[in-house]
């Protein structure tokens, strides 16, 4: 599903904001809809969490229609199509799909939900026909595809389009109000972090239904990738950038800065069959801040285990939960209100295009990623590596092809074997056995 490309350039990143939005001016090229005007949105990406972003989109503000659908599959256009009344003729099925919605004149905002190993070159599109943009994380699953992405990202501020990301930790009241303490200096110069998000297992059902449809013929290669994405590295980069992604970029917010290196560990120890795709179930990531702080980053999808779903910061004057929790020398907790992050996210989209203070939480969304990314890519190989040593050197390239078909043949990468696996363009780690 995949060919290879150019490897990425080595940049310095920017700092993460230090508050929830990153707001950037507006443009000459400012798509409309600024104002009150009506908020005309195509969904692309139907599932699970194109379906519930949408409805979360309707509900944050008024005057906002859901006006057109893509997605590769027909069946996962009915729901959506059904409950806001969307015409045949603004529905759209394929890979290619997204293309008919982008170049419908009444869509002012898109909503980006297909699968990750999609999204960068979905969102390039979507910024080169003027929306604004929604979009989920991850949003890319490779160097290749960060690079398209930070690429784009820029364009849609120069073109004065809003752009803002699933991250909806960083509209969340509770976590902006610790942020702004954190930063304040609440529990002083930060030590140390851990952020976890290890639960059970998901999709059991579906991806027994979708490997028993592809050994019976009905769905092809591509087809079965595609529908269990969320096994498939290529297409959601793994648990790691597909979920953990939230508690990563949670701790680079609380830093206000990226890891400098990472050293990571996992492996696939409960999740074997082969319906379960080419990811491991389990990630344990040491990430290295500025002045050499370490943190700890532990993800897992495995049944039976003991869930935890959090993040925590120590400081030299005490410790915070960062979702409204300090404990030290000035305890706080807060008490105000709690809007739904998923419809709150929304919301601060649609005011920014309406007022013309534009949000752009894109550049810092992909940053994240990359950390992600990074983590997943230590693990694998086993090898402990610099951010930016990662980026000039791993040539590492998912992008889909241009011309994917849902009916291609498509082999599926083995699952990586820690200590074999080696990173694209990167050179060996393996140590040579000495002679005795």
């Amino acid at each position: 599903m995949k060919k290879h490309r150019d490897s990425m350039t080595r940049r310095e990143f920017v700092k993460g904001a230090t508050l929830s939005l990153a707001i950037v001016g507006t443009g000459a090229h400012q798509a409309r809809a600024a104002g009150s005007g009506t908020i005309r949105v195509g969904v692309i990406g139907c599932g699970g969490r194109g379906s519930g972003a949408a409805r979360n989109c309707v509900e944050s503000s008024k005057g906002v229609e859901i006006v057109a659908l893509a997605d590769a599959f027909g069946d996962r256009l009915k729901g959506l199509k059904n409950e806001f009344s969307v015409p045949d003729e603004h529905c759209f099925v394929g890979l290619d799909a997204y293309k008919q919605v982008l170049a419908l004149d009444d869509v002012n905002m898109v909503i980006l939900a297909t699968p990750p190993g999609f999204r960068p070159p979905q969102f390039a599109a979507a910024v080169d026909a003027g929306k604004h943009i929604f979009t989920e994380k991850p949003v890319a699953v490779c160097p290749a595809g960060i690079k398209v992405f930070i690429a784009a990202a820029k364009k849609a501020g120069e073109k004065g389009l809003a752009v803002v990301a699933g991250t909806q930790r960083r509209h969340q009241a509770s976590y902006v109000e610790t942020m702004k303490r954190i930063h304040d200096g609440a529990i002083g110069e930060i030590l140390s972090a851990q952020c976890y998000w290890n639960m059970g297992a998901l999709w059991v059902d579906r991806a027994k239904e979708n490997w028993e449809k592809w050994e019976s013929g009905k769905y092809s290669d591509t087809e079965w990738q595609v529908r269990n994405w969320l096994f498939i590295k290529s297409l959601s980069g793994d648990h790691i950038c597909e979920q953990h992604i939230h508690n990563i970029d949670v701790i680079n917010w609380a830093f206000d800065a990226l890891p400098e290196s990472v050293h990571g560990v996992g492996g696939r120890q409960d999740r074997t069959n082969r319906r379960y795709g080419n990811i491991f179930d389990h990630f344990g990531i040491e990430f290295a801040y500025p002045n050499d702080i370490k943190t700890i980053s532990m993800c897992r999808q495995i049944a039976g285990t003991t869930n935890n779903v959090s993040e925590r910061v120590v400081g030299t004057k005490g410790w915070s939960s960062c979702d409204g929790h300090i404990e030290g020398e000035h305890s706080w907790h807060y008490e105000g209100p709690e809007p739904d992050p998923y419809v709150q996210e929304h919301t601060d989209l649609i005011e920014s295009i309406r007022s013309g203070n534009l949000l752009n939480e894109g550049v810092r969304v992909a940053e994240s990623t990359l950390c992600a990314i990074m983590g997943r890519e230590s693990a694998y190989s086993r090898a402990q590596f610099k951010r930016s040593y990662f980026q000039s050197r791993c040539t590492l390239d998912l992008l889909p092809a241009n011309d994917l078909k849902l009916s291609d043949a498509a082999t599926l990468d083995p699952v990586p074997v820690p200590g074999v696996y080696q990173l694209p363009g990167m050179p060996s780690t393996r140590r040579r056995r000495r002679r005795g």
